[in-house]
């Protein structure tokens, strides 16, 4: 049995010294070589000092050991798995793995972080027992973050060697996994570069500027918000060059080759060095103390504030969720914004057809690849199906792809169907639909007992409910009260444990600001009160059931949702958990108990208001687990695909002779400590780091910690925090300050420190 102890990362740039961060945080230990043990060193540095960070913890970074090719390569006979990431050279390349076949164990894995060149070109010439332990790993950047790992096989790779290099990615690496063919650029970048390069031609043919574009192509599609001229200034405007000249010249037989080469606006800037954010200006620019936003414009190639494009088409779409539905009705526009997203999806999705089986025997893979390494909510495929399939085929008319044609000929009226309780998708090579494995759990497929508007009960099977949210951006109010206590009457009754859990873009955005805002501005304090206690006593319900809660939290876990959180019997957390009682920042405090949870949890009170008052997020679950969201006991899943489905064993494990804990008593430090506590805020304003209102925030926060006025260190019980809690809390949105900051959070989606 292959185990994994030991890996060397040859290249310490972005790509390498990010990779060998990456498998710090899996646990394992790298040897980091480069020229010099200076230049493997600074790469190191500037993975901790990378932001978003490329490890957990800063303190994961003594994981890797740094060295030189000249000193320290015989030190790669102890490591199980070599990754190659040096510049993208065929001779550079083949010379250091010649030197790497001279001193490697016999069965360690031999890999390539390769882009744009072909693998059979490395390997070529290389021993059997090199070729067939040889393979491509294309990690997307940066690798903690972006979920796919291409995996190619060279021409000799054995078989075994690949299912165990993809099972470890998707397990321990927690990526994505995409089989790939040894063609140019594989899957993601060609499709990516190709769908960048049709961006720039209508940019160009059309006549639309920066602004226009990148509002165009950015979350209002389903693509991350930094859209397109955002993400070259972040890729740098010298590598998508270069990326594009290598697919141009990789690929003479593509007819659409030409639009791997960038405007010639692109080169000019290259010329310039206007190479985006490395440089200080790419397509924007921040200017002055104030760090103004300017973006380019195309055909001057002077700067100007950027401005907000005006397209009456979209800020009405804006306004619909479905992301299916809001698509439909943009490209059935004739308006300027309507024209800009046909021509882009036309050429988009007959490009990605005409791939297969070029790149990919089945459109899955394509889609993954979109999805998984350029954030897009659809691939091109399901994209197809989104905007309908049979509209999308006739308008394209003569277009259509001749794969696709045949497909309509025979009356498909889809890419993408469900077979029972199995998806499938059209296989162009047998001409018939056939059943796909998604990764992990689809609470989408799963049996709904019970719903409301704003949340479910599904049956997961073997015995475990599962609460799922799917309100917006998953805040939290009576809908969820409702389904939670349904939750758990039907688990007591019919279930082993629950989960609660969602699939959403984030696990919960905490309690509804909006009706705290309205309640507060109308005086309603009577039915405010009602509701946090109601919080409060679903928290409660969660923690003593006689069955034991799992949560599975995953990306933002804020306020209301973290008090969730911190009342489950256990936790399955997503390793990218960023979870924190934010309620500081809108001017109140945790009132569900996140208070009382962190007394329990958290020894030193200073430390529990620090965090409380900064509204301090973990940046991953690792750090959870030292800020005193997640317990020693607890577990952390790497694959986001796998949660629901790792949160599941753990409900089934923790079920098995369950016993609710007894009921808590909670240590307050009473005057003293509030005393100490109200040193601590006043030297904070005193230094300028907070402002008096924040002051008036904190107070009620030290109040709370310290367990009131009493006298003395004394154990209370927990009602009597919750009722602190309550009081603190409505007591601060009676103050017209704490309005303002909900207002404009809610306005703006940042905190407002008034």
């Amino acid at each position: 049995m292959r185990t994994l102890s030991r890996v060397a990362v040859l290249g310490a740039g972005t790509m390498g010294s990010r990779i060998a961060a990456h498998f710090a945080n899996s646990g394992i230990a790298s040897l980091l070589l480069d020229l010099s043990p200076e230049i493997a060193r600074k790469g190191i540095d500037a993975a901790i000092k990378q932001k978003p960070a490329g490890f957990f913890l800063d303190s994961e970074a003594s994981c890797i050991t740094a060295g030189s090719f000249e000193h320290d390569l015989a030190a790669i006979a102890d490591c199980d798995w070599v990754i190659e990431a040096v510049t993208e050279n065929l001779e550079i390349k083949r010379g250091l793995w010649r030197k790497v076949e001279a001193v490697c164990g016999p069965e360690a894995i031999l890999s390539t972080n390769t882009s744009g060149i072909p693998l059979r070109k490395i390997a070529e010439g290389f021993s059997t027992g090199f070729r067939r332990r040889f393979l491509g790993t294309h990690f997307f950047n940066p690798p903690r973050y972006l979920h796919l790992l291409e995996v190619i096989p060279g021409p000799e790779t054995d078989l075994q060697l690949i299912e165990f290099v993809s099972a470890f990615g998707d397990l321990r690496l927690g990526k994505g996994i995409v089989p790939c063919k040894d063609t140019p650029n594989f899957i993601g970048n060609r499709i990516g570069f190709f769908l960048l390069g049709t961006i720039a031609k209508i940019a160009v043919e059309d006549g639309y500027t920066v602004e226009e574009v990148d509002a165009l192509t950015g979350p209002l599609i389903g693509l991350p918000r930094s859209a397109t001229f955002r993400l070259l200034d972040i890729v740098g405007l010298d590598v998508a060059w270069h990326v594009g000249l290598n697919l141009y010249n990789a690929v003479p037989g593509d007819p659409w080759r030409e639009r791997y080469l960038l405007p010639g606006f692109h080169k000019q800037m290259l010329d310039r060095g206007w190479l985006g954010e490395k440089s200080g200006q790419g397509y924007y620019q921040r200017v002055g103390k104030a760090k103004e936003i300017h973006a380019i414009d195309l055909k001057r190639l002077d700067y100007h504030p950027a401005v907000t494009p005006q397209f009456p088409a979209v800020e009405s779409a804006k306004s619909i969720r479905d992301l299916g539905e809001r698509l439909r009705t943009l490209v059935a526009g004739q308006d300027r914004a309507g024209t800009f997203l046909w021509k882009l999806f036309s050429d988009y999705l007959v490009y990605s057809a005409e791939r297969i089986p070029e790149i990919a025997d089945r459109m899955i893979e394509i889609d993954r690849a979109m999805r998984w390494g350029y954030a897009h909510t659809l691939g091109p495929f399901e994209l197809w199906d989104a905007l309908g399939f049979k509209a999308v085929c006739e308008r394209l008319g003569n277009r259509c792809p001749a794969n696709i044609e045949k497909m309509r000929r025979e009356g498909r009226e889809s890419l993408y169907a469900n077979s029972g309780a199995s998806p499938t998708y059209f296989d162009f090579g047998s001409n018939e639909y056939r059943a796909f494995e998604e990764p992990g759990i689809l609470l989408s497929r799963q049996t709904r007992i019970e719903s409301n508007a704003g949340a479910s009960l599904v049956d997961l099977g073997d015995g475990v409910l599962c609460v799922e949210f799917h309100s917006k951006m998953n805040t939290i109010g009576e809908d969820q009260f409702r389904m939670i206590h349904a939750g758990l009457e039907e688990t007591e009754k019919n279930f082993a444990a629950m989960v609660i859990a969602n699939q959403g873009e984030v696990f919960s955005a905490g309690a509804n600001l909006m009706y705290v805002l309205m309640a507060a501005q109308n005086g309603e304090w009577d039915e405010l009160g009602e509701m946090i206690h109601r919080f409060q006593q679903m928290n409660l319900a969660m923690k003593y059931a006689k069955r034991p809660v799992i949560a599975a939290p995953f990306s933002r876990v804020l306020g209301g949702g973290a008090e969730i959180v911190l009342h489950s019997a256990a936790v399955q957390a997503s390793a990218e958990t960023y979870i924190g009682l934010v309620e500081a920042g809108v001017g109140v405090l945790p009132a569900a108990g996140g208070c009382k949870e962190m007394l329990l949890r958290v020894g030193d009170v200073r430390a529990i208001a620090e965090r409380i008052g900064q509204a301090k997020v973990s940046s991953s679950a690792a750090e959870a687990g030292q800020l005193g969201f997640l317990r020693a006991s607890d577990r952390i899943t790497m694959n986001p695909d796998r949660l629901i489905g790792d949160a599941k064993e753990l409900a089934l494990e923790r079920g098995r002779d369950y016993a609710p804990p007894e009921r808590a008593q909670v240590k307050v430090g009473g005057e003293t400590t509030f005393a100490l506590l109200k040193l601590g805020i006043w030297s904070y304003r005193q230094g300028g780091y907070i402002s008096d209102y924040d002051v008036t925030v904190l107070e009620k926060v030290a109040h709370v910690l310290s367990g009131g006025r009493l006298t003395g260190e004394q154990m209370v019980p927990e009602q009597y925090i919750l009722d602190l809690e309550r009081e603190a809390f409505l007591s601060l949105c009676g103050n017209a300050k704490t309005q303002e900051r909900i207002q404009y959070t809610l306005k703006t989606g940042k905190p407002l420190r008034n």
